[in-house]
């Protein structure tokens, strides 16, 4: 199974967190703080990482930015907010799934499941892929490297953005509800709560600059990315 670190300075959200996975069959290590995480993240090599957000010494945000300088593990966060400026931050800056306290452990240990089957998918399907490049207008995507240029400009998304982004693009054309993309592209069932691809679209849009008209919203349905 996996290895996860638990991250949070509440040691009731630790022990929580820690039985439901134990009992699905993953090991644990804990931090009780971003400086303490960003240590073991640089000693161990860990699956998943479940970050909170406020805590002492140094915070999720910027215990994530850190860690995303030397690795690529995946991170949900935690966190007894919920406003969007939150959300935006934590993808910009690499977090693959964002949770709000107080949360279900049932429903988190699935999010780290389809985020693990995911990752390895993905992986997979690189290494099989040939050399794949797709060109619109002044939009240039080499989807094997994962590498976007707009006008010639190389524009930096996160990993989210870029999975949500390739699908988009391989399926253009074709009108994609929100419980579909929800689906195919975080792999785990849709709960009612699209503000997490909202969010991803938002940020899509303005990395995509000029080019983001060609995300057509469909209203009561989902998007569809639509080029000539």
């Amino acid at each position: 199974m996996y290895k996860l670190l638990v991250v949070d300075d509440e040691e009731m959200i630790r022990n929580l967190v820690s039985k439901y996975a134990v009992f699905e069959g993953h090991s644990v290590d804990e931090a009780e703080n971003g400086m303490e995480a960003l240590e073991k993240c640089r000693k161990n090599e860990y699956d998943i990482v479940i970050m909170d957000i406020m805590m002492p010494d140094l915070d999720g945000f910027s215990a994530c930015r850190e860690i995303r300088k030397f690795s690529s593990v995946p991170i949900i966060m935690l966190s007894a907010r919920s406003e969007e400026y939150d959300r935006i931050n934590g993808f910009e800056i690499g977090v693959d799934d964002y949770v709000v306290k107080p949360f279900s452990p049932r429903e988190l240990m699935l999010r780290i499941g389809a985020i693990m089957n995911r990752s390895k998918n993905t992986t997979v399907n690189e290494k099989a892929q040939k050399n794949e490049i797709i060109e619109i207008e002044g939009l240039k995507v080499d989807v094997t490297a994962r590498i976007v240029y707009v006008d010639n400009k190389r524009v930096q998304m996160s990993p989210k953005e870029y999975e949500l982004f390739f699908y988009l693009l391989r399926n253009r054309n074709i009108a994609l509800s929100r419980e579909k993309l929800i689906s195919d592209v975080w792999g785990y069932d849709f709960y009612g709560d699209d503000r997490t691809l909202g969010t991803h679209i938002k940020l899509l849009r303005k990395s995509l600059g000029e080019y983001s008209k060609y995300i057509v919203t469909l209203r009561g349905v989902g998007y569809r990315f639509e080029t000539p």
